[in-house]
């Protein structure tokens, strides 16, 4: 059974920096490509941002592009995103996945607000 269990969201002023993580089991992590996605109030999930089997390989979508790092450690089944330089439009739920759109397996997610 697939479990994803997101961790590290907060409440964080504009500028400021977050690690999310999220730990996975009940499949072989390291043969997927892992996926962040978030859920701003009141909209749609969003694509934040994809790392390779191997982690070698890493797409973000363009609002994060420069700002967000997304990295795994595949001996403990693990996915982080590193946010820096947070804004208010970074508001949302994080969740990891290892599906592709439209993301029906995913984890709780961990809220993320930025607010001053």
């Amino acid at each position: 059974q697939v479990q994803l269990v997101e961790s590290g969201g907060d409440l964080v002023q504009p500028g400021g920096s977050l690690r999310l993580s999220c730990a996975a089991s009940g499949f072989i992590f390291s043969r997927y490509w892992m996926t962040w996605v978030r859920q701003a109030p009141g909209k749609g999930i969003r694509w934040v941002a994809s790392i390779s089997m191997d982690g070698g390989r890493t797409l973000y979508d363009d609002s994060v592009e420069g700002r967000f790092t997304i990295s795994r450690d595949n001996a403990n089944k693990m996915l982080y995103l590193e946010m820096r330089n947070l804004d208010p439009e970074d508001t949302a739920v994080y969740s990891c996945t290892k599906d592709t759109p439209p993301y029906k397996t995913r984890g709780p997610g961990t809220r993320v607000m930025v607010s001053s």
